[in-house]
């Protein structure tokens, strides 16, 4: 059994669960609502009964700015979210009931079984990120203007990046952890560890994601690459990936 069959089956397996539909279904519905909510959200707002005429007057006129922000924000915040739940139990649920003992039985190197996971897992995201660009692009462009095509997907690029990190942290917990609750808490306290050392003045640049803030930039135009956060990204990718294999090979399954 090579890596490519356990990518298989594990394509199969996000299929069947329905959580290929899943994340594909809130990712594209964000990247369809959120350039309508730049759009129409100032008009609603103005549209409230009795609202001061100084207030409506304070409401600034929608531009494609606030598209890209409202893309952003929520692919985000959503995205980052399905990424954890969809990767916390990858290893975790398998080593609870047993079925990784079995698969593991079959001539499958274990770094080859958990790159399998990480794969189909990327796979998931990037096709789902791709659908949903294309429908922010698309409505984007009937509500404000077209968005260059090549920052544009640059920027999901970096986007689908960061999700890959969390991905990655996300399945050294599931490794960790014996049982899927477990393995839950530990994936959602490395959400909260990552993103609270991101979010701290100075180290903020440095962390996985600025690399939005650097997503938006190439698409608005102006202000500097963030390349210490894309490096970092990567390298945080690639320790997660390597500390789950060290341990996942002297586990006891």
């Amino acid at each position: 059994m090579n890596f490519f069959i356990v990518l298989r089956k594990e394509l199969l397996e996000l299929w069947r669960t329905k959580r290929f539909l899943i994340v594909a279904a809130v990712l594209i519905m964000f990247g369809l609502v959120s350039p309508l909510l730049a759009k129409f959200t100032p008009e609603m707002l103005k549209s409230i009964p009795d609202m001061p005429e100084y207030v409506i007057d304070m409401i600034p006129v929608p531009t494609v700015t606030d598209a890209i922000g409202q893309y952003l924000k929520n692919i985000s915040q959503f995205g980052i979210l399905l990424a954890v739940l969809m990767s916390m139990g990858a290893v975790a649920q398998e080593k609870e009931r047993g079925t990784a003992a079995m698969l593991l039985v079959h001539p499958l190197p274990r770094l080859a079984f958990l790159l399998a996971k990480f794969a189909a897992l990327g796979i998931l995201f990037a096709v789902s990120m791709a659908v949903a660009a294309i429908g922010c692009w698309y409505y984007t462009l009937l509500l404000f203007e077209a968005l260059p095509w090549g920052p544009f997907l640059l920027m999901n690029g970096l986007i689908l990046l960061v999700l890959l990190v969390y991905i990655a942290v996300t399945l050294l917990c599931s490794v960790l952890a014996r049982t899927q609750g477990m393995a839950a808490w530990m994936s959602f306290a490395g959400l909260v560890v990552v993103a609270g050392l991101g979010s701290l003045p100075r180290l903020n640049e440095y962390f996985p994601g600025e690399l939005f803030n650097w997503g938006a930039r190439l698409v608005l135009g102006g202000g500097d690459p963030a390349w210490a956060a894309f490096w970092i990204a990567l390298a945080l990718i690639a320790a997660a990936l390597a500390a789950a294999w060290l341990v996942f090979h002297r586990q006891e399954l």
